[in-house]
């Protein structure tokens, strides 16, 4: 069996990782020449995302930073939510750590193949299945371009401050009247920041410090790094697959960043495509496009719910800044107060949607 994944990022070496150790042969194909991983961004991992990606793809311990407590603040750093775990609740993971781990462990695999694209995609017919992960190719123009797309008017700013030591196991996220501001720890003395910010003019390196210096609740910054940004869309693919081409990552389904999302539904994603892999190896059929029709029959409508879930909540808290009125974050307070809600919304946060 051999499988053809096209791209270079993150989702494309988790996904080959993956399927490498279940003994199919990958071939990873590039057509970006100058991929570049950003040093600025991190990604936060659920627990039981977390427990998963340790046994079936790759050990995260020694790249990673657990978190035991997230708690949500309003403008005014009044606390309204606090998601707890005295073990572990998320952890956080820089970017190029991740990259540098898989691609390291795949480079010496003999199930897996990089190959640098020089010339059109063509030639794919001895592949059992082709997963794309690439935003601009031919095969998204052709099959994936039919999707439901949301812009946010507004930019995600991304940095990592060094700061005196502290325990600092608790991220925070503070909905500010320009937009959400996430802290999420990396260890003792740093700390990532994401802030995503609404259609501010005239924003600059001096004006964001300003603004994390405003907000900042209990470090000490000592160095704040290169801040990087990027636009802000959601969106979501109409259709997953065609014959044996699958979309597959971010191509699938983008949101916003407050809830750092993002990177858990695509490992939820790899989790389900695995399982089904498995499930046709292990009765001796072939790996087709069946693979991709159970994969979005089983998946879609759970991420068409989550995703428009992140989105309710961005939304939620917009709402609340346009008509500066605090009476929603008042009722989410009483709400976060009551265990079982808190525990419902710390599950989802955790699994996803599971029905």
């Amino acid at each position: 069996m051999r499988v053809c994944i096209l791209g270079s990022g993150l989702t494309a070496l988790t996904l080959a990782k993956a399927l490498v150790n279940q003994n199919i042969f990958v071939d990873l194909i590039s057509s970006n020449k100058n991929y570049k991983i950003n040093h600025s961004r991190t990604i936060g991992i659920s627990k039981s995302n977390f427990n998963y990606f340790n046994r079936n793809i790759i050990n995260l311990e020694k790249i990673s930073w657990k978190l035991k407590k997230i708690e949500i603040y309003t403008d005014k750093n009044e606390k309204i939510l606090n998601f707890e775990n005295s073990n572990q609740l998320f952890s956080i993971i820089k970017n190029h750590q991740l990259y540098e781990v898989l691609n390291k462990n795949l480079s010496k695999n003999n199930f897996f193949k990089k190959i640098k694209l020089k010339k059109k995609i063509s030639k794919l017919e001895k592949y059992n299945l082709i997963v794309n992960t690439e935003y601009n190719n031919s095969f998204v123009k052709k099959y994936f371009s039919k999707k439901i797309e949301k812009a946010y008017n507004s930019s995600a700013y991304t940095t990592v401050i060094s700061h005196e030591k502290i325990s600092n196991e608790i991220a925070v996220q503070i909905f500010t009247k320009i937009g959400p501001l996430a802290f999420l720890p990396l260890s003792k003395n740093k700390t990532s920041i994401v802030y995503s910010i609404y259609n501010l003019k005239d924003v600059n390196r001096e004006k964001i410090i300003k603004l994390i210096g405003k907000h900042n609740l209990k470090y000490k910054i000592k160095k704040i790094e290169k801040i990087e940004n990027f636009e802000l869309k959601s969106f979501t693919l109409r259709s997953y697959f065609h014959n044996n081409i699958l979309a597959f990552g971010d191509l699938l389904h983008r949101i916003h960043p407050l809830a750092g999302q993002g990177f858990n539904m695509t490992i939820r994603d790899i989790n389900l495509f695995i399982s089904i892999i498995k499930k046709k190896l292990d009765l001796g059929l072939p790996l087709d496009k069946s693979v991709n029709y159970e994969f979005e029959k089983n998946i879609k409508h759970k991420n068409y719910i989550f995703s428009n879930g992140i989105d309710f909540v961005q939304e939620f808290f917009n709402f609340e800044r346009k008509f500066n009125n605090n009476i929603l974050s008042k009722s989410v307070k009483i709400l976060g107060k009551n265990r079982s809600i808190n525990k419902l919304f710390t599950s989802v946060a955790d699994k996803g949607i599971n029905f």
